[in-house]
């Protein structure tokens, strides 16, 4: 189990002192131990699996059994840092009973918690969840399962009134008791109204510097994600480059009959030789 627990979690909060958060996405076990030996608090198991790993044009396309299968490759890495799962679309939206047992097969696939979207409007499903003792992390703002009601991925909260219903949802969800809230997509200066009006930590994506802490997708950092990246991604190497170039050297050592060569084979047996 994470050696980072979600109490430990809901006590960084940057004006207390605390050093930012900061959160990656991992699908896979390779993915998840290279994360965490670079010293990150939280591995999400995101539901951008459906998009980065499985080709998807969004979060829609994705089961609890395929995030299941992806917690369970991301916790046989036994990270240091704390496994967050996402609850993907409808497995929330329907009872509060499917929601606790839909959250009950991604903890026992390996999370130590799970992630959902919305605000009040959720509130019935978190209380389930923390009344089961599965610790909830909330997500507003730019809430990618919302993609069809909003009509694309667009930036969230850019009037007064609606930044004073994202800090009013966010508030409900302190109050109901998630322990972290990511907000994504939303101007900077929403970002810090909700992180200053709550007492738990918020984790921006597209937010704004002012959050408690950052997330962002293991694909976009890295140069693997096919599409251009959002606006808010800073991309800090480019595997894809990489591993094109390395699969090229191969294919052609194999044509040009360089690979395998004598040290990369096994010795005959001497009877055979004789």
């Amino acid at each position: 189990m994470s050696e980072v627990t979600s109490p430990q979690i809901r006590a960084r909060k940057r004006r207390n002192g605390s050093d930012p958060l900061v959160m990656v996405t991992a699908y896979d076990e390779p993915g998840a131990r290279y994360v965490d030996a670079a010293g990150v608090d939280l591995l999400l198991v995101g539901d951008s699996l459906a998009n980065v790993v499985l080709g998807h044009e969004d979060t829609l396309h994705v089961t609890v059994e395929e995030i299941a299968h992806h917690v369970r490759a991301v916790a046989n890495a036994k990270p240091h840092a704390h496994v967050v799962a996402d609850l993907p679309w409808l497995s929330y939206h329907v009872s509060e009973a499917d929601t606790v047992t839909n959250a009950g097969i991604l903890i026992r696939a390996g999370a130590q918690s799970v992630k959902l979207e919305g605000g009040v409007v959720r509130l019935p499903m978190v209380k389930a969840l923390l009344n089961a003792e599965i610790p909830v992390m909330g997500h507003l703002g730019l809430t990618p399962q919302s993609v069809l009601a909003f009509g694309g991925f667009k930036v969230q909260a850019k009037t007064k009134a609606a930044a004073k219903l994202l800090v009013d949802d966010a508030l409900a969800l302190q109050d109901a008791g998630v322990f972290a809230i990511v907000i994504e997509g939303v101007p900077p200066e929403v970002g810090r109204l909700v992180t200053d009006a709550l007492d738990i930590p918020t984790i921006g994506i597209g937010a704004g510097p002012f959050t408690d802490g950052q997330v962002l997708v293991f694909h976009d950092l890295l140069g693997l994600n096919k599409n251009k990246p959002a606006k808010f991604v800073r991309q800090y190497a480019d595997l894809g480059g990489l591993i094109t170039e390395a699969v090229s050297k191969y294919a052609q050592d194999v044509r040009n009959a360089s690979f395998p060569s004598a040290e990369e084979t096994y010795a005959n047996p001497a009877e055979l030789t004789d």
